[in-house]
């Protein structure tokens, strides 16, 4: 078994980092706390850390400073988050090579699938995060998190489904290799109801990649990962 991500959390606002640490780890990741900046130097200099969150408390040069110490090749990813006002420190952070810079207030939901999304490109969330234009989809608890910040489940015909598109990207994929590969959860497994589950498995995902390819079957196309 692969070993759990871990997600830093530094200086973020009670109110915030409660919400966050509970639906990070409810998706199977390790989260880490550092009330004060000074208290974040032994937490990554420990190593081991996939991503690192600091809150707006922190100053923008001390959050800079522990950018500039810590990240880089090799190290975490970075995520910081600014007040609204403070486009010239976001600027600088992604100059000195923050992944991402939020704005506060932020919605947990929508901060979590950012992490998601670094974690992804990291390779530390392969067949478990999935990133969609639109939303991230954890696999393990077979939910969808739009970017909305509204959330949906699948049902298990639909997490077979969108694992056999996983598994063969790029590949048109036949009604007889679906059924055969991902069976309806009923006894109604003919053609017309393999259409049915596509267009409600878009619907869910909220998604373009599963392209209909007319008189030969379908196409899953991976968007390219990207953090807005």
């Amino acid at each position: 078994m692969a070993a759990r991500s871990v997600i830093a959390l530094v200086s973020v606002a009670d109110v915030v980092a409660g919400d966050l640490a509970d639906h990070l780890e409810r998706r199977g990741h390790d989260v880490r706390a550092a009330r004060q900046p000074w208290e974040a130097e032994s937490l990554l200099s420990a190593k081991g850390i996939d991503v690192v969150v600091v809150g707006d408390s922190v100053s923008q040069a001390e959050g800079r400073d522990l950018l500039r110490r810590f990240g880089g090749e090799g190290g975490p990813d970075f995520i910081l988050i600014c007040r609204p006002a403070d486009l010239v420190d976001k600027v600088l952070a992604l100059e000195l090579g923050a992944a991402d810079v939020v704005e506060s207030p932020l919605n947990v939901r929508e901060l979590a699938a950012r992490i998601g999304g670094l974690l992804a490109r990291r390779g530390r969330a392969a067949g478990e995060l999935i990133v969609l234009e639109n939303a991230t989809v954890d696999l393990r608890s077979a939910m969808v998190m739009h970017r909305s910040g509204a959330e949906d489940q699948l049902s298990p015909g639909q997490v077979a489904l969108l694992k056999l598109f996983l598994a063969s990207p790029r590949k048109v994929l036949t009604r007889d290799d679906i059924i055969a590969a991902a069976p309806a959860e009923n006894a109604d497994a003919f053609d017309r109801s393999i259409d049915s589950r596509i267009v409600r498995l878009r619907r869910k995902l909220d998604t373009e990649t599963i392209t209909t390819i007319r008189g030969a079957g379908y196409r899953f196309d991976p968007p390219t990962q990207r953090v807005d």
